[in-house]
């Protein structure tokens, strides 16, 4: 399984960064990860959006959704596409349809909540509610007969990967904070993701969803001093092998 990082830049875009967006290929699927500005023109660099299997958004904030809206007009009128399968929070779908109108035949969305679970080909999707308001989604994503990558999304503190299940090959963590920024909003610092990715047992740790100002090598190093060992730092454009030997 591959992760490809479309954008890392949390809560809005700095000068020339993209917002959050993956794009995960493995089991015979193209899996979007959330839908942040910027990411469809990104995704476009890697697949045709004809080659698009399915799209996970994991909540109604804007950074992490917006681009559904102009993809779906694309896939309604442009690009015509049928049943496309979507998963997202019951927010984030009532959100696009209040501006687009009827989603219709182009995608097959499923409102999904904490606990549930989904199929994309080879792929098998579970989710659990973070600390974060609106209602947001951890995702695990298990490759049929190979590696398990998890997506923290947006979180506070208050929730642990170790909700996504044991044995994580990857964790996509994110680590907004400095550390002397710690609980003064629902979100991690990079120093709390490395804790939290240590205590889960997960055996490769990616941070990512850096605000603009804030310095990804500083967040990297604090991570890696809380998980132990090294850690990946999410770039535009970076791409990573999951692998279940680690």
């Amino acid at each position: 399984m591959e992760l490809t990082v479309l954008g890392c830049t949390g809560s809005y875009p700095g000068p020339g960064d993209v917002c959050s967006g993956y794009l995960v290929r493995g089991g015979g699927v193209n899996l979007w990860l959330d839908a942040g500005p910027g990411t469809l023109a990104q995704l476009q660099r890697y697949i045709d959006l004809d080659e698009l299997d399915g799209v996970v958004l994991t909540h109604a904030h804007p950074d992490h959704w917006a681009d559904a809206l102009t993809w779906h007009i694309a896939v309604r009128y442009l690009r015509k596409r049928v049943g496309v399968p979507v998963w997202s929070p019951r927010r984030v779908r009532q959100l696009v349809e209040e501006v687009n109108g009827d989603i219709g035949r182009s995608c097959d969305w499923d409102a999904v909540a904490s606990g549930d679970g989904a199929r994309l080909g080879g792929l098998t999707l579970s989710f659990s509610r973070t600390d974060h308001g609106p209602e947001t989604l951890a995702v695990r994503i298990d490759e049929d007969g190979g590696a398990s990558l998890g997506y923290s999304a947006d979180t506070g503190p208050d929730w642990s990967l170790d909700r996504l299940g044991a044995d994580l090959d990857m964790a996509l963590c994110e680590a907004s904070l400095t550390t002397n920024q710690e609980r003064s909003v629902q979100h991690l610092s990079a120093r709390q993701a490395g804790d939290l990715a240590r205590q889960a047992g997960v055996s490769q740790l990616v941070v990512t969803h850096f605000p603009p100002g804030v310095d990804p090598a500083r967040q990297q190093a604090d991570a890696a001093e809380a998980f132990g060992r090294p850690v990946l730092c999410a770039s535009q454009g970076a791409t990573f092998e999951v692998r279940a030997d680690g």
